[in-house]
């Protein structure tokens, strides 16, 4: 049995879609090579400036602080995240291949989501981290112990991964008999739910769990420990006290409003929302991330540039 863009076979009398068409960012010819040459670049400065970032702070011991292990950590989720998405992009705008398998797809789902909640879990340990550092610099380095480190990288990956191996297993479970054309460039749940053709309730139900526990608990636990922060910040009496303490942060508090408002809007999108928007949005935390997280930590701390600076001499 055969249908004009559609991959099928016989199931129990009905017909299931075993391939996807993802329809990409523009159908334009004119853009596809330009917009190659793009992302080509942005994804070559997010995997370079990330392992940059990564190197840099296994190999100085000025850097082996508990913030800049989280740092490492959010490099490492970085470099996974745009390397889920990127790549699959760069060959569609190049070849023009818009065809997934149902596999394929519901495997970069299950990675994509992965590195999205570690990555959401990762912002708020880190605005912890300055917490503690700011609020409670007498207890900092009991607080932020290595063990506690330790655990808290464990957590953040293994809470990510059984979070996506949750929603993938109901995935597998969906069958898809209408449409497989999903207009975006990559393949996420909500898409994917549109066309779904079997009842998705259970996988509704704990979809709105996870966006409600990494997204919403998330941000609210970020957002409080920058309350106390701000709060503690603004007690400094000396000018050059607020500004050095207030300098700790910013550049975290930069890229959690970032990151956090794209992934609500993205996960909790209102309803007036359009296609084009979505996926202006999505490419906010899936591509442009990546790539501006480590020129903020790197460019805006002085430690860590002149750490750079030295190894790139070492190199040369």
């Amino acid at each position: 049995m055969k249908v004009t863009g559609v991959r099928v076979v016989e199931i129990k009398n009905h017909s299931a879609i075993t391939e996807f068409i993802l329809l990409g960012l523009t159908d334009s010819p004119e853009l596809q090579i330009p917009l190659f040459g793009v992302f080509t670049f942005i994804y070559a400065a997010a995997v370079d400036a990330n392992f940059l970032l990564m190197s840099t702070i296994c190999t100085f011991k000025k850097l082996h602080t508990p913030m800049y292990f989280l740092i490492f950590n959010l490099s490492l989720v970085n470099i996974l995240s745009i390397s889920v998405i990127t790549p699959r992009l760069l060959k569609s705008l190049l070849t023009h291949t818009k065809m997934v398998s149902l596999y394929g797809c519901i495997a970069q789902i299950y990675f994509f989501i992965w590195t999205l909640g570690s990555e959401l879990f990762l912002l708020s340990f880190m605005a912890f981290d300055r917490y503690a550092a700011i609020c409670q610099p007498l207890h900092y380095t009991v607080i932020m112990r290595k063990e506690v480190c330790v655990a808290i990288a464990t957590t953040v990956w293994i809470a990510g991964m059984l979070n996506t191996s949750v929603q993938t297993v109901f995935m597998l479970q969906l069958s898809f008999c209408d449409s497989n054309v999903i207009d975006h460039f990559f393949c996420d749940i909500p898409q994917i739910l549109d066309l779904a053709c079997s009842d998705t309730s259970i996988i509704h139900v704990s979809t709105i769990i996870s966006d409600v526990f990494f997204g919403i608990v998330t941000c609210g636990l970020t957002l409080t420990s920058y309350f106390f922060i701000l709060r503690t910040i603004f007690r400094i009496r000396f000018t050059e006290g607020k500004k050095k303490a207030f300098s700790t942060c910013s550049s975290h508090l930069f890229v959690i409003s970032f990151y956090f408002s794209s992934v609500i809007y993205t996960y909790i999108r209102p309803p007036f929302s359009s296609v084009e928007k979505d996926k202006f949005i999505a490419l906010l935390h899936t591509v442009v991330t990546p790539v501006v997280n480590p020129l903020i930590y790197s460019l805006r701390n002085k430690d860590v540039k002149e750490a750079m600076k030295m190894l790139t001499r070492e190199l040369k």
